[in-house]
């Protein structure tokens, strides 16, 4: 199964350039697999599962090697991960900041995934460098305007994001640009309304059990509708943007999206967190193939909830698994040696599907 599964990944990875050299896009295609057989991103556990064939230590060198020397084109990247969602559908970009310590070493990660309905993939992230972790208005705008570029903005459906995403300049880039967009508010904003009332959240103190919702407001220079709902712990859920007022919160809530993402890359999936990079370049390269085994795992899992067997839920209606881990439980069973199970052909049906998917992309890239 193994040979089978590396022949079709490197067959997808000749269609986009992520790196150039036929050895190197058989090297990721290993590396993604090694990363979901070990479910650690730490080089000495990837290693014992990239080639068997070699001896452990050259594995860890050539693992090493690729880390310090090789050149990835995100822009590639993000396009084979693209294709991994419906062709046509309406795209939600949900923006978001997650971070982790080593130490004295900070790692901030600046994200967009982009999804629609059950299907959600990482397209775009940034480390940043500077020590507070928060990102600026130039660096949100930067990736959502790659973003953008790849996907269409008449695909963009909905860009959603925390409190951490505020500010005058980045709200009206998103109304300016035409992008609809639902944002959470810190609770000391304040709002003007059309008639000249201005009123922060304690004018609401007491009213807002249920949701209250307010058409054209003017927050953060921005005109756009408001959305308040005062919560049982006594914060607020302040929603500003530019869709439908009724719908903000049903809108804000699919930002969840983003966190399962961030889940399955640390103790759920990946353990993301147990790296010991501490170069920002090396980091976003390890983030890269681990947004591709994510998004294979995650699209693999979810396909055989739809075509072969729904996976069971919980009292608390969510699933037993998560998408992401049943398709890395399949296909660690599948890669155990002189494994027979006919599911194996129709996931390797499964990746000629993303395959196809993979040349009307490409072509439009490049013209």
């Amino acid at each position: 199964m193994k040979p089978k599964l590396i022949d079709k990944i490197t067959s997808m990875l000749h269609q986009v350039p992520i790196v150039t050299n036929k050895w190197r896009k058989d090297f990721v295609a290993r590396f993604v697999l090694a990363l979901i057989q070990s479910r650690r991103v730490q080089f000495c556990e990837v290693a014992h599962h990239l080639n068997e064939g070699a001896k452990l230590a050259s594995n860890q060198t050539r693992i090493e090697d690729f880390f310090r020397e090789v050149s990835v084109d995100y822009q590639q990247v993000a396009l084979l991960l693209l294709t991994l969602l419906p062709t046509k559908a309406k795209l939600r970009l949900c923006v978001d900041r997650t971070e982790w310590d080593f130490g004295h070493y900070q790692a901030n990660v600046l994200m967009v995934v982009a999804g629609c309905g059950q299907w959600q993939i990482p397209l775009f992230w940034e480390l940043l460098d500077n020590r507070s972790g928060n990102s600026n208005a130039a660096q949100r705008i930067d990736l959502l305007e790659r973003c953008v570029a790849l996907v269409g903005k008449e695909r963009v459906g909905l860009v959603i994001g925390d409190r951490e995403f505020v500010g005058h300049r980045w709200v009206k880039w998103l109304k300016d640009t035409g992008l609809p967009f639902v944002m959470r508010l810190p609770a000391h904003h304040h709002i003007l309304r059309a008639d000249g009332r201005r009123q922060t959240l304690t004018d609401f103190k007491g009213k807002a059990r249920q949701p209250v919702v307010l058409a054209d407001c003017l927050v953060d220079g921005v005109w756009g509708q408001v959305w308040l709902k005062e919560l049982a712990t006594g914060d607020w859920l302040f929603l500003f943007g530019t869709a439908t007022g009724a719908h903000l919160g049903q809108f804000y809530r699919k930002r969840w999206t983003i966190e399962t993402v961030f889940q399955a890359f640390k103790s759920r999936g990946f353990n993301l967190e147990t790296t010991h990079l501490r170069d920002s370049a090396k980091l976003k390269k390890l983030i890269g193939l681990v947004s591709l085994a994510y998004g294979f795992c995650r699209n693999l899992g979810l396909a055989y909830h739809q075509q072969i067997a729904p996976i069971p839920s919980k009292n608390h209606g969510y699933l037993a698994n998560s998408l992401c881990r049943k398709g890395i439980n399949l296909l660690r069973q599948w890669l155990r040696p002189d494994q027979q199970d006919p599911l194996i052909e129709w996931c390797l049906r499964l990746i000629n599907l993303f395959t196809d998917r993979l040349i009307p992309h490409h072509l439009k890239i490049v013209g």
